[in-house]
C-alpha cells in the first residue's frame, strides 16, 4: 500500500489531468446536445462493431453444428424429390391410374478421409451397417456424384470414388447413353470421359451430362458439362471430356443412395442368367 501511495503522490499531476480531462469530456456531453448525440453514436457503432465481432466468432465455432444440420435438411429433401419416386402408370383408353412410392431415401454422412491424387482414389465416411449402409449403393454430393460403396463396417464405409480406374457410371448426354470413366491418361480430379456415345449425336460443349438411371443412381442427376467434343473412340463412337460437376477436394458431406427396389431387380435379373 505504502508503495502505491508513493507511486500516486510522484505521479500525481498526471492522474489530475486524465481526472480533469474525464470531468470535463463528461460535463461537455451533458451540457450540449450535439456532442451528446455524437457521443451516443460512437458509443453505438462501438459497441455495434464490438457485438459484430463476437457474433462471427461465435457463428464460426457453431459451424460444424450447422454443416451437419443443413446436411440432414439436404437429406430430408432429396427423399421428397420425384425422382426418388417410383412411378406406376397404367393407361388405358381415357383412364389413367397413377401409383407412386418411395423408391429412393438417402442417407447423410460425413467425409472423414478422402484421397484425389491417386490413380485409384477411395473415400471414407463415418456411417455404416449400423445406418443402412450396404456395398453397391451409390453415393452423390450436393453437386453430382461421387462413386459407389465399396465395404462396410458398423460405423463406417469406405467409396470407390468417381476417380478410381475400375469406376464406371451409366450416363446420358442429349438422351444417348455411355459410359463414364477416369483416369484414362488424364489424372486431374475435375475430368472424366464418357465413352461410347454414337459420332452422329452432335454434342457441344457447355451440354449438361446426367446419370441415365441404368445404374445405381436415380436418372437426371447431374455429373458434370461437356468441355470437349474432339476426341476419337473408335470407328463409330465419340469420347467426350467432361467437366464434373462434384469438386472432390473439398467434399465434406456426401448422401448415400438406398434404392429399395435393388434387391427385388437383383433378385429378377439373377433368375434370367440361370434359366
Amino acid at each position: 500500500m505504502r508503495n502505491l501511495w508513493i507511486f500516486i503522490s510522484k505521479y500525481n499531476a498526471f492522474f489530475l489531468l486524465i481526472f480533469f480531462l474525464v470531468l470535463s469530456l463528461i460535463l461537455l456531453v451533458n451540457n450540449n446536445s450535439y456532442q451528446r448525440a455524437s457521443a451516443w453514436n460512437s458509443s453505438n457503432f462501438m459497441i455495434g462493431l464490438a457485438y459484430q465481432r463476437v457474433n462471427s466468432f461465435t457463428s464460426y465455432l457453431s459451424l460444424g453444428r450447422t454443416n451437419d444440420s443443413l446436411a440432414l435438411e439436404n437429406a430430408v429433401l432429396r427423399n421428397r424429390l420425384k425422382t426418388s419416386l417410383f412411378n406406376d402408370s397404367i393407361e388405358q383408353h381415357e383412364v389413367t391410374d397413377t401409383l407412386t412410392e418411395q423408391q429412393y431415401t438417402y442417407i447423410v454422412a460425413k467425409v472423414i478421409n478422402n484421397s484425389i491424387h491417386q490413380k485409384n482414389n477411395y473415400i471414407t465416411i463415418n456411417r455404416g451397417l449400423n445406418h443402412g449402409i450396404q456395398k453397391g449403393m451409390g453415393v452423390v454430393s450436393a453437386k453430382g456424384i461421387v462413386g459407389i460403396v465399396l465395404n462396410v463396417s458398423e460405423r463406417f464405409a469406405t467409396i470407390q470414388s468417381v476417380l478410381h480406374s475400375d469406376t464406371r457410371i451409366s450416363a446420358s448426354v442429349n438422351g444417348d447413353i455411355g459410359s463414364l470413366v477416369w483416369g484414362e491418361g488424364n489424372y486431374d480430379p475435375r475430368l472424366a470421359i464418357l465413352k461410347d456415345i454414337p459420332n452422329h449425336v452432335i454434342v457441344k460443349r457447355g451440354n449438361k451430362v446426367v446419370t441415365s438411371g441404368y445404374s445405381l443412381f436415380p436418372s437426371g442427376l447431374e455429373i458434370g458439362r461437356v468441355t470437349r467434343t474432339g476426341l476419337k473412340g473408335g470407328d463409330s463412337f465419340l469420347d467426350i471430356e467432361i467437366w464434373l460437376s462434384t469438386n472432390f477436394s473439398n467434399l465434406q458431406y456426401v448422401y448415400v443412395i438406398n434404392n429399395m427396389f435393388a434387391q427385388e431387380q437383383k433378385d429378377l435379373e439373377t433368375l434370367n442368367k440361370t434359366e
